[in-house]
C-alpha cells in the first residue's frame, strides 16, 4: 500500500471525506505555488496534469490548461525535474501527489522508466485515463514495482461484474467517473443516477470510492460524499486559475470545499 491508498484509507477509516484537488503542471509560473496553497488548505491528495496535446478526455477548461501549459513550454520532464527541487516533504506534509496523465506520456519513454521517473520526483500515485483496466496488466505491475499506486476508473457504463473486477486491481481508490462525458461536465438533474454510479461501485470496492467529473462547488461535493468516500475537484479549480486567481483565491477555494466535506463528514 503506497502513501495514496494509505492516506485516503485512513480519512475513511475516520469518517473524514476525502478532497483530492487537481493543477494542471506549468500552467503557469507559480503553479507549484498553487499546489502548495492547496495542501495547506486541506487537500488530502492532489492530482498534476501532464499537459497533453490531445486530452481527448479532457473538457475545455482542461484543455485550455494544457493548451497554456504547452505554449509556455512545459513537458513531463520539466515538470517532474520542478516537484522534485521545489516540491519536497516541508511543502507537501506527507500528502500524497499523483500524476494524471495520457498513455502517450507513458508508453513513449516505457512504462518502468516512466513510473520510475514519477516516483524519483517524489510521486506516490499515477492514473491513466485513456488505458483501458483490460489492458492494463503491464502498467500496473510497472507502477507496483516504483512502489505507485496505480488508480484504475469506471463509468456509467461499465457493468457490476466489470466494476468488481477493476475494484479488485485499482490501487489508491476507485474512480467513478460520474457522467459519461468530459471532465467539468455538470448535470444536476442527473445527480441521483451518478450518485447510485458510485453507490455501486462502493458495494465492490476494498478501497476508498471517489467522485470526479461536474463536481464545481461545495454544495455539489458535499452532496457527494454522502454517496462516496470522497471528491475529486479539477475543472472548477483551474478555471479560477486560468481566469487569474491568486494562490490565495484557490487556498480559500479549497478551504470552503474542505469545510463543506467535513460538514457532510459529520452529519
Amino acid at each position: 500500500m503506497a502513501a495514496v491508498e494509505s492516506t485516503l484509507t485512513r480519512a475513511r477509516a475516520a469518517g473524514r471525506p476525502s478532497l483530492v484537488t487537481y493543477v494542471t503542471g506549468g500552467v503557469r509560473e507559480d503553479w507549484t505555488d498553487l499546489l502548495a496553497a492547496m495542501i495547506d488548505a486541506g487537500s488530502d491528495a492532489v492530482e498534476i496534469g501532464l499537459p497533453f496535446s490531445d486530452p481527448m478526455l479532457d473538457g475545455l477548461t482542461i484543455q485550455q490548461a494544457s493548451d497554456t501549459a504547452l505554449r509556455r513550454g512545459a513537458t513531463p520532464e520539466g515538470i517532474l525535474a520542478q516537484l522534485a527541487a521545489q516540491v519536497g516533504p516541508a511543502v507537501s506534509r506527507g500528502v500524497p501527489l499523483i500524476a494524471m496523465a495520457y498513455a502517450n506520456h507513458a508508453y513513449r519513454p516505457g512504462l518502468r522508466d516512466y513510473c520510475r521517473r514519477l516516483a524519483d520526483a517524489g510521486l506516490s500515485g499515477t492514473i491513466i485515463p485513456d488505458l483501458p483496466a483490460g489492458e492494463a496488466d503491464e502498467y500496473l505491475d510497472a507502477a507496483r514495482h516504483a512502489g505507485l499506486d496505480a488508480t484504475l476508473m469506471v463509468t456509467p457504463a461499465t457493468p457490476d461484474s466489470d466494476i468488481q473486477a477493476i475494484a479488485a486491481r485499482t490501487r489508491g481508490f476507485l474512480y467513478v467517473m460520474s457522467v459519461m462525458a468530459t471532465t467539468g461536465s455538470t448535470n444536476e438533474a442527473a445527480d441521483a443516477e451518478r450518485w447510485s454510479i458510485a453507490e455501486r461501485a462502493r458495494a465492490h470496492s476494498p478501497r476508498p470510492v471517489l467522485i470526479g467529473f461536474g463536481i464545481e462547488g461545495p454544495a455539489r461535493a458535499a452532496a457527494a460524499v454522502r454517496h462516496a468516500d470522497g471528491v475529486i475537484v479539477a475543472s472548477a479549480l483551474m478555471r479560477q486559475v486560468l481566469d487569474g486567481a491568486t494562490s490565495d483565491d484557490i487556498a480559500r477555494e479549497v478551504s470552503g470545499l474542505r469545510a463543506a466535506l467535513d460538514q457532510a463528514g459529520e452529519e
